[in-house]
């Protein structure tokens, strides 16, 4: 077992899974305080690094495309104070750091974990029900329907038709983006037969953000309602891979030998990628793909 305490937070791997676990430091995020305690498994992991600086490092987690829904939902964009894959490194643990590192990049190569996207969440997303306030407006998402409510700064054109409530099964997507110099920030529904261009302001699916302390909150409301939909990968249906009617399926060969080659070159692709990005050294590199070339 790994472990690395700092004031930022508490990340501990047992070989299996990360948890990682906020501090109570003031420069800790809120949404990191509310989402609390993540339980990331293995196989969720596309890397992990660490950046050294003067006085102060950071551990970075790079998850896999896909994986996690709050990832999905805002894209990348939170801020390093509400970012739950960043932990802040004091200098004098930056030895405890390295073997956190080394630990979980030998477990990713031990088990052959790819470094790829995968085709369905592999964290569950916040939990329910959950609420937030900011911005010109309160969402509310029970598990079955989301819940827009108005303020006295929303917009009139917008707040006229009063409270908004969207059936999970309308929305088709949902996104957050944070608010970025003078561009102001949203929490965005797209609903079946009601898409549209407006900006946040006037579109009575968006809340809209000014940039204040509470809106990353925003982020766990887009994260909840993205883990219930469908995932984004693109899934072939099972009719698609099976013969037409008729055909002669004989003359199909077995695509099991290839396939196999295949992986194994997908596999070589991948570990160049952990090289050139630091996740993997080159000692690592060489003795990963010379166990993939011998299976070749």
């Amino acid at each position: 077992m790994a472990e690395i305490i700092q004031r930022d937070g508490t990340w501990v791997f047992d070989g299996g899974a990360l948890r990682l676990t906020p501090g109570r430091d003031r420069n800790v995020g809120l949404l990191r305080k509310e989402l609390g305690e993540l339980a990331v498994p293995l196989g969720a992991l596309a890397g992990v690094s660490l950046e050294q600086g003067k006085k102060v490092g950071r551990l970075r987690l790079r998850l896999r495309d896909g994986a996690d829904p709050l990832l999905e939902a805002t894209g990348g964009k939170l801020g390093e104070p509400n970012d739950p894959y960043q932990l802040s490194v004091e200098a004098d643990r930056f030895g405890v750091a390295e073997y956190f590192v080394d630990e979980v990049r030998n477990a990713l190569l031990l088990d052959e974990v790819p470094a790829g996207p995968v085709d369905g969440y592999l964290l569950p997303g916040p939990a329910v029900p959950l609420s937030a306030s900011a911005g010109d407006g309160t969402a509310t998402f029970d598990g079955e329907s989301v819940r827009l409510d108005w303020n006295w700064k929303t917009e009139e054109a917008k707040s006229a038709a009063g409270a908004r409530t969207l059936a999970l099964g309308d929305i088709t997507a949902v996104e957050w983006h944070p608010a970025v110099g003078l561009e102001n920030g949203c929490l965005r529904f797209s609903v079946r037969g009601a898409e549209t261009k407006a900006p946040p302001k006037y579109d009575p699916n968006s809340v809209e953000l000014w940039g204040f302390k509470k809106d990353p909150l925003m982020a766990l409301i887009a994260a909840a309602v993205q883990a219930r939909l469908p995932h984004p990968a693109v899934s072939v249906p099972e009719e698609a891979a099976l013969p037409a009617a008729g055909a002669d399926r004989a003359a199909i060969p077995a695509p099991a030998a290839e396939a196999d080659h295949d992986a194994l070159l997908r596999r070589l692709r991948e570990l160049g990628e952990l090289r050139r990005e630091g996740v993997l050294t080159e000692e690592e590199f060489a003795l990963a793909k010379q166990a993939v070339l011998k299976r070749l």
